[in-house]
């Protein structure tokens, strides 16, 4: 079997990189090997799970990453030695052999077949089937989320999540940033992660209503809702279905609410031994930037009639800060009137975009130009 060695920094993986892993699988065996460096933003192991996902229909296809953060020098046979030498070790610690053909888009491409003592195919060097670059990428993350696979936008989607007890103002706040960054240049594309627990509640109520007037029972009050752990479990799902459908379509997702606050509706509807949502509001939580948390103090309680009153809103606060803070979760409490909370909000999320969108790189690193 002719196996085929694909080598990149993979800096974010897009679908240049899928298209010229899909040649290098046709030769019968392809070893992906991603290449980064200390210096840079996206932790090699992301890099390295995203695109085993991402070419999961292709069981030809094996992925494996090492740190090398020696500087790229294509004059210097001191530097290519040390960069092959940390490429054939990668191999043999993974149990790869070495390869019969490198392929590549990069104009090294050939000298390191040579130096590898393999054929050289250089595919689409010019980009023409995929019109991509990490370079690209990385200046516009926004205008290029689309040529990103779908693991990659799930996993590197900048996600702020707000939560809060009742009646603080997470729906209003919520909204209002949704709002504030559609209005900005590029992020048009945003959607609203709206909170499925309410909805859910709704339907549940009608059902409970209808089913009392079958009966000839009275109409129903909102205690007399049956809550089940299986209900939870459905409600967290699809509370994360709908938060990873937003980062699918824009790297910039703002959420009412998520599974780890289904959890805590969850310990005060059915009770702390109730487990349904606890898979989704951990192992299974897509990873956060940060957390908004709606205060209680200052903001009138106003009964909607589908809350439960104020007398829980300073107990499902501290359930709220406490978790977070024991789960390891970035939080930023907002006090304040509804405006200053939006002001204060929207300095918090610009910081942490800002830090999404730089993508670190050493000095050394080379820039590919689209034609």
């Amino acid at each position: 079997m002719t196996t085929a060695l694909v080598i990149g920094k993979f800096y974010p993986p897009h679908n240049g990189h899928l298209a010229l892993i899909e040649h290098a699988a046709r030769y019968g065996r392809a070893v992906v090997l991603v290449m980064a460096t200390a210096q840079e933003s996206i932790p090699l192991a992301d890099r390295v799970g995203w695109l085993r996902q991402a070419a999961a229909h292709m069981p030809e296809v094996t992925v494996v990453g090492v740190l090398d953060d020696a500087p790229v020098d294509y004059t210097s046979s001191v530097a290519w030695t040390a960069h092959v030498q940390a490429m054939v070790v990668a191999l043999r610690v993974n149990g790869m052999p070495l390869p019969d053909v490198v392929v590549s888009s990069e104009s090294y491409g050939e000298r390191l077949a040579a130096e590898l003592g393999a054929a050289a195919d250089l595919y689409d060097p010019s980009r023409s089937g995929v019109s991509v670059s990490g370079t690209a990428v990385r200046a516009d993350v926004v205008g290029r989320w689309e040529q990103l696979p779908e693991p990659v936008r799930l996993g590197l989607a900048t996600r702020i999540i707000v939560v809060g007890a009742e009646s603080t103002g997470t729906t209003t706040l919520a909204t209002g940033l949704v709002d504030h960054y559609r209005s900005l240049p590029g992020h048009h594309g945003m959607r609203r992660v709206e909170e499925y627990g309410r909805e859910f509640t709704y339907s549940l109520y009608r059902q409970t209503c209808d089913a009392a007037a079958r009966a000839g029972r009275p109409t129903p009050t909102l205690d007399d809702l049956h809550w089940t752990t299986e209900q939870f479990t459905a409600i967290a799902a699809e509370q994360t279905r709908r938060e990873n459908d937003a980062a699918r379509a824009h790297p910039l997702v703002i959420a009412d609410t998520d599974a780890f606050a289904t959890m805590l509706w969850e310990r005060r509807y059915v009770g702390s031994h109730s487990t349904g949502a606890l898979t989704a509001a951990t192992s299974e939580l897509p990873r956060r930037a940060l957390y908004l948390v709606t205060d209680h103090v200052g903001v009138p309680f106003e009964q909607d009639g589908w809350r439960d009153g104020e007398h829980i809103r300073a107990t499902m606060h501290d359930w709220f800060v406490d978790e977070l803070t024991a789960a390891g979760h970035s939080w930023v409490l907002l006090r304040g009137s509804p405006a200053e909370r939006l002001d204060y909000a929207i300095a918090t999320i610009d910081a942490a975009w800002r830090r999404a969108c730089r993508f670190d790189s050493p000095e050394w690193a080379e820039q590919t130009v689209l034609a």
